[in-house]
């Protein structure tokens, strides 16, 4: 069962926030008892719903809630001018204000890791902890955007059937080493059924007005601003190498590494047990010092 939460972004922007499990129960009777938040941000081309394993094992102790980022999932997807990363951490912040999460762990991928630290930069008093799946912190360039332009392209839309997805996705799209189910799944989640087949609930125009405001440009210095614990993960075929992973908690003031054996980019797809064993010790111990620093 998912619970949807209507929240306001900026320029009114209206984002679909969503609970995938039972929030736990608190004690009323403790003075200091409350229940830490976690607010979860997808990739580019993601959804919460991708969250939704996710969330359901973090709601046993935290409020756990997935957005659908501005122009994914549920959420609006305004004109093309609004898909700044200024706009994206805009969002994140009205999110927590709004969902009275505050102060919170965020946990993103891909680019919701990016809009996940450069919030943590900005908004220290609202961010006590960050986990960084699988985002590079070094400028990826203009051969990488028109590789992209070019991958969207190719993609044979519309798809008949949801099984050509996964197979396309998951066998036949040339970025394809060898074939990953997971990423055949992933990709299915994200399309919908029109009156010609199935497309993606995303414009692919608008992902790519997203991706240009960050590919050109190195984002260490605002790294280097994040004061609460931070861990960086990747995959171990994922898109972030080891080497700058690991440049990445040294520029962390608290940084920390853990990596996923036989995962890609989609870590938290390809291997949800070992990314659960990979990040969840973290989330407990800034939980702890959460509750320490409260008495």
């Amino acid at each position: 069962m998912a619970r949807r939460i209507d929240v306001t972004g900026t320029d009114g922007a209206r984002l679909a926030a969503w609970e995938f499990g039972d929030p736990p129960k608190t004690d009323p009777a403790k003075e200091h008892d409350s229940t830490p938040g976690v607010l979860l941000l997808h990739g580019l081309m993601g959804r919460a719903s991708h969250w939704a394993s996710t969330a359901r094992w973090l709601s046993e102790r935290h409020r756990a809630v997935a957005l659908d980022q501005r122009g994914h999932g549920r959420s609006d997807k305004p004109s093309q001018a609004a898909f700044t990363r200024e706009a994206y951490v805009d969002d994140a912040e009205a999110a927590l204000e709004q969902l009275g999460l505050a102060p919170a762990v965020l946990i993103g991928h891909a680019m919701g890791a990016l809009t996940a630290w450069q919030l943590a930069a900005r908004r220290p008093d609202l961010v006590r902890g960050v986990v960084i799946c699988d985002m590079r912190a070094s400028a990826l360039g203009a051969a990488s955007q028109r590789e992209w332009a070019d991958w969207f392209k190719a993609w044979p839309v519309p798809f008949a059937t949801l099984a050509d997805v996964r197979k396309w996705f998951g066998e036949d799209d040339p970025w394809v080493e060898r074939p990953n189910a997971a990423r055949g799944e992933f990709y299915a989640e994200v399309m919908h059924e029109c009156e010609d087949g199935w497309r993606p609930v995303f414009e692919p125009d608008q992902m790519l007005s997203s991706r240009e405001t960050w590919v050109f440009d190195a984002h260490w210095e605002e790294l280097a601003q994040v004061q609460c614990a931070a861990l960086v993960v990747r995959g171990l075929d994922g898109e972030l190498g080891r080497a700058e992973a690991q440049e990445m908690v040294r520029v962390l003031p608290r940084g920390e590494y853990a990596e996923v054996a036989d995962a890609g980019h989609l870590v938290h797809y390809d291997q949800p047990e070992g990314w659960r064993a990979a990040i969840e010790p973290f989330l407990d111990a800034v939980h702890s010092a959460g509750d320490a620093g409260r008495l």
